[in-house]
């Protein structure tokens, strides 16, 4: 019995050292800066996260890479979804993670009874950073599909990448939210969404953001209510809820039927994960 424990301990600390070193060697992270001239300047930090052979292989005209473009969520600094970015970059894609608000920006104020509960100036905002973004991406990375993005976000990331999609649907070939809590979902088909649901009873979606079972159905929307909390859903959530999570997306990105959802018939734990690190929103996301 000891002896089987013991190896099986073994096997634990072999995967967790090729996880480390896959994701040091494997995929390279890069922080760039860019100024957006046409905004007085604004500064548009992105962190790039890319397999190095596919990189190879796009420099050298060989593929073109797939895009995620990664959107934090409000007082989220971009960096603090490393586990969504690496399982995209792993999968091939070349992920763009961009930081939105600045510490000289006005605080998001809610007002009910506004549409998006007043936040669309912010949304705006951050639809110029992804397009700003994306633009100097050209630039340093010309071998990329910017025609057919992948849009991942959390909590007000996750409105701000239906936002986008629902401005630019012809640009978008999946959606990933996480939370989402204002925006709705586009339930023409035109592209699959995956969904996860907090059970957090602070963070509530607003009353029409997520469609009834059978429109879900028809639209190729699928929806993965867990345990978790809100918060849950970023690096500094439990392991239990960003494996999970890691789990669904991969399904998600294997599945190329058209409208059809991805089959939950195993969905993650609805195990209550717990307290996570204090975190307090400006306004409620």
């Amino acid at each position: 019995m000891k002896r089987g424990i013991a190896v099986l301990l073994s096997l634990c600390a072999v995967v967790a050292v090729a996880y480390f070193t896959a994701s040091k060697w494997a995929i390279r992270h890069e922080m760039l800066t860019f100024n957006d001239p046409v905004r007085g300047n604004r500064l548009v930090a992105v962190d790039l996260a890319v397999r190095r052979d596919k990189e190879l292989q796009a420099n050298a005209g060989m593929i073109k890479l797939p895009v995620a473009i990664l959107n934090h969520g409000n007082t989220v600094k971009f960096t603090e979804y490393s586990f969504l970015a690496n399982l995209f970059a792993a999968r091939g894609y070349m992920v763009v993670s961009i930081q939105h608000d600045l510490p000289t920006d006005a605080p998001m104020v809610t007002k009910v009874g506004e549409l998006y509960v007043g936040r669309q100036p912010q949304y705006e905002r951050d639809i110029a950073n992804i397009r700003f973004a994306i633009d100097e991406m050209k630039q340093v990375q010309p071998n990329a599909d910017y025609d057919h993005l992948t849009m991942v976000g959390h909590s007000m990331g996750a409105d701000v990448s239906l936002y986008f999609a629902k401005m630019y649907p012809d640009q978008i070939k999946k959606v990933v939210t996480l939370d989402n809590l204002r925006v709705p979902f586009m339930t023409d088909g035109r592209f699959k969404i995956l969904s996860f649901r907090s059970s957090d009873p602070v963070f509530k979606p607003d009353p029409g953001v997520i469609p009834d079972a059978e429109i879900c159905e028809k639209a190729g929307i699928t929806v993965v209510r867990t345990g978790f909390q809100h918060n849950d859903m970023r690096d500094t959530g439990p392991d239990e809820a960003k494996a999970s999570i890691q789990d669904m997306v991969d399904k998600f990105l294997d599945d190329e039927s058209p409208l059809r959802p991805v089959d939950t018939k195993v969905p993650p734990s609805m195990t209550d994960a717990g307290p996570v690190t204090p975190y307090a929103p400006v306004a409620q996301n």
